[in-house]
């Protein structure tokens, strides 16, 4: 089999466009179709398996489609294979690096004038948890300062983002809109079965209590660490990965129907500009 070609020579540009992170884990996604394993793309790209996992869990989510079938079996974490999502978000990104390459080469060539960046591009962040939806309503709170945001997923599922009404008009935030939902792993509890809170498409903005979470139903896709400090990967039923922990006492397993529970005020809300 053949190995993979090398990559071309970074452009000095390419970390100030925010290109760098997203071919870290296109690379993880490559070599696992080469490898037909996870652990062992993790190995030749010089990271560790859950490094691995989680480049393959963000690129899922940020797309929206399952992009690699895994298969569960023995210490390596079993075989994997690309679907054909993934080849066709490979095929796309080596087409737009062809892209990429020509405009860099006429900027270095004929002294194009740059655009303004802005200085949210290429933001990395400590989040996980990142799930692509859809603006469905803006909703006053009781305090005047805040404001519940209701998002969907492609799937149809229902979350809220508690923010402040400066951070609403900021971003523009109008039913349609299209973000991303972000929220740390350490703020998402993952219960077994259906779980508590709110979640169902028919509670509105204005309806929610000071108590109220919202949730997220899926399927145990990995569990690490013992019980009651289980880090738990959960394959969501709509499609896309949502990280958290199991509280004290519970221990699930892979294929376990759970639920991810978290506050509103946990997520966060991202906008591409």
């Amino acid at each position: 089999m053949s190995t993979p070609a090398p990559a071309p020579a970074p452009h000095p540009l390419n970390e100030a466009l925010g290109h760098t992170a997203s071919d870290k884990r296109l690379e993880v996604l490559r070599r696992v179709g080469h490898t037909g394993s996870i652990s062992q793309a993790a190995r030749d790209a010089g990271i560790s398996y859950k490094a691995a996992w989680q480049a393959i869990e963000t690129l899922s989510n940020l797309s929206g489609l399952p992009l690699v079938d895994r298969s569960v079996g023995g210490t390596g974490g079993g075989g994997a294979r690309i679907t054909p999502h993934g080849t066709r978000l490979l095929a796309l990104s080596d087409a737009l690096a062809q892209a990429r390459a020509g405009v860099l080469a006429r900027f270095d060539r004929e002294g194009l004038e740059p655009l303004p960046l802005s200085t949210g591009l290429g933001l990395r962040t400590s989040m996980r948890n990142q799930l692509p939806c859809a603006v469905v309503g803006v909703q006053a709170q009781e305090h005047g300062t805040l404001v519940a945001v209701a998002l969907q997923t492609a799937a149809g599922d229902r979350l809220w983002s508690t923010i402040t009404r400066d951070s609403a008009d900021l971003l523009g935030l109008v039913p349609g809109l299209q973000v991303l939902a972000l929220c740390k792993a350490t703020a998402v509890a993952v219960q077994p079965g259906a779980g508590d809170g709110v979640g169902g498409a028919d509670v509105q903005p204005d309806a929610l209590g000071a108590g109220a979470l919202c949730r997220l139903h899926g399927q145990v896709a990995q569990s690490t660490g013992e019980a009651g400090g289980q880090e738990v990967a959960l394959a969501l039923a709509g499609g896309g990965v949502w990280t958290g922990f199991a509280a004290l006492g519970t221990n699930l397993h892979v294929g376990d129907a759970a639920c991810a529970v978290f506050a509103p005020s946990a997520v966060v809300i991202g906008l591409s500009e």
